[in-house]
């Protein structure tokens, strides 16, 4: 081989390991029929770098659910909005995804970080943790309406249930913000551009909302893929208790982390994309719509999470609660189904839920009462997903079947009591979680 020829070798292959390296890191934009903004997150010049071993999985995600009251005409213009999220696995790197779905114009991000806390319940960051986030190498981001985009990797070391601060700065009007409205977790914000603050002393304005950020990801030595919980306010964690993380699906984790290596429990993070109020098939108002039901948003929260292995599907009650008229045991059921068939197309196993009784509540009625039997039964039947949880049975009253047992109920005789979460989590057979979706014939 001459020189020539040896140089001309070198540089192919350059370009070639070049080409690969920057398909790795793609940031998806939400399929919601729209033209996509896709961010590719190329790892940054910097020292935070990302390490290449390990899987990518999630370690936190939230839906977003709206616009923020309040927030039509200028957003969060500036101020300094510190998300505090709470990790289902641990990672030697992490990359963020922020949300301006509900924007009505071009949202101008150019200021963010990211931070392990110090500790629960502070703004403030662990030492040696606080990195700038960065989009395909720029410190500023414009994340068009309607759209998401995804951060560069950076190197840190995110652990298993702990707090990680995500902070964004926008200096200029972008309203409405896109939020998660019921996060069951203190958030913080501060005036002015405070993102590299690590003392968090300016973060004086708690919030229960988060703002724009709708997903972390960690690229993890322990976890080998992602289950994403789709549910409504009873995986939302609604009336669990605010900062303790016990909504079921953090028990769920802590279970699968405990478990991880024994028998056939599987090694998954736990991803929450439960939205109070939500159904399987209506979308609330607004375009694009507010509170969009599980079948138009199983794309973007379920398929569209990274590292997804399997679903968990707990939708139903709501389309019984919030149905005007007779609700239709059949178009329920069917729309689960739907949904199903969607994840399985990918590959994906789904594990349901049989939906759990309210008699006390004030949308109570026989007839819906006869409605919830119904789905339940089909849910049993084993004509709806590859196999179940059966929550009802695990947290009604032995005595009176329609009701929640009193000591499972937040006394809203809907929502569990965190002793109720629990009990879900706690009769979750890990087991489940573990196949493929069943083979088309």
């Amino acid at each position: 081989m001459t020189r020539h020829h040896g140089y001309a070798l070198l540089a192919a292959m350059a370009a070639l390991v070049v080409a690969i390296s920057a398909a790795i890191y793609v940031g998806v934009g939400i399929d919601d029929g729209t033209h996509r903004q896709e961010t590719f997150t190329r790892a940054p010049r910097n020292s935070a770098a990302p390490a290449s071993t390990g899987v990518w999985v999630g370690a936190w995600a939230a839906s977003p659910s709206g616009s923020e009251p309040g927030t039509e005409q200028d957003g969060l213009a500036g101020r300094s909005v510190r998300n505090v999220v709470h990790t289902t696995a641990a990672g030697t790197s992490a990359r963020v995804t922020l949300s301006n779905l509900y924007g009505q114009q071009p949202l101008t991000i150019t200021h963010a970080s990211l931070a392990v806390a110090a500790s629960a319940d502070t703004p403030a960051a662990a030492a040696d943790t606080m990195r700038r986030l960065t989009f395909a190498g720029n410190p500023t981001v414009v994340i068009a309406a309607g759209q998401q985009v995804v951060s560069d990797a950076v190197r840190v070391a995110i652990p298993h249930d702990s707090d990680v601060l995500i902070t964004t700065y926008s200096p200029t009007p972008s309203g409405p913000a896109t939020y998660h409205a019921h996060a069951r977790q203190i958030s913080y914000t501060a005036e002015g551009d405070r993102v590299a603050d690590a003392t968090g002393e300016p973060y004086t304005t708690q919030t229960l909302h988060w703002r724009y950020v709708t997903a972390l990801d960690v690229l993890s030595n322990e976890s080998d893929g992602t289950v994403v919980v789709l549910g409504d306010s009873l995986t939302d964690g609604i009336t669990s208790t605010v900062g303790e993380n016990r909504r079921w699906t953090d028990v769920l984790s802590g279970r699968i982390r405990a478990a991880a290596g024994s028998s056939d429990s599987p090694r998954y993070s736990v991803v929450n994309e439960g939205i109070s109020g939500n159904r399987v098939l209506t979308d609330g108002n607004g375009r694009p719509a507010e509170n969009p039901s599980g079948l138009s948003r199983f794309q973007r929260d379920v398929l569209g999470r990274t590292g997804v292995k399997a679903v968990v599907i707990d939708l139903g009650v709501n389309d019984i609660l919030r149905n005007p008229g007779q609700a239709d045991p059949e178009a329920i059921t069917t729309g689960l189904r739907r949904l199903v068939d969607r994840a399985h197309a990918r590959g994906l196993r789904v594990v349901g839920t049989t939906l759990m009784p309210f008699h006390g509540h004030r949308g109570y009625s026989d007839q819906r009462e006869s409605v919830r039997q119904a789905i339940n039964a089909k849910i049993r039947s084993g004509n709806v997903f590859d196999t179940y949880v059966d929550f009802d049975k695990a947290l009604r009253d032995p005595y009176d079947p329609r009701s929640l047992r009193s000591d499972y109920d937040s006394g809203d005789h809907l929502h569990p009591s965190d002793k109720g979460y629990a009990r879900m989590a706690q009769i979750f057979d890990l087991e489940k979680l573990k196949g493929s979706a069943p083979a088309e014939l």
